[in-house]
């Protein structure tokens, strides 16, 4: 083994681990909240839809209380 490589220490080995939870949940919260607004867009919609705010994409499919 050559002397001149450099290994990490504990405290450099936790940062980096520290850094990669924190990345990793800083993008997970980004892409859980993009589908949170996703679903909460088509419940709006289908609700609308449903009471009648919105007209029917497909006549055919035509929802409504009945």
């Amino acid at each position: 083994m050559n002397n001149e490589e450099r290994l990490i220490t504990q405290r450099e080995c936790q940062e980096m681990i520290d850094a990669a939870i924190r990345r990793h949940n800083r993008n997970a919260s980004i892409i859980s909240m993009c589908v949170g607004w996703v679903v909460l867009a088509l419940f709006a919609e289908g609700l609308l839809r449903l009471v009648g705010a919105i007209p029917p994409v497909l006549p055919w499919l035509s929802i409504s209380l009945k």
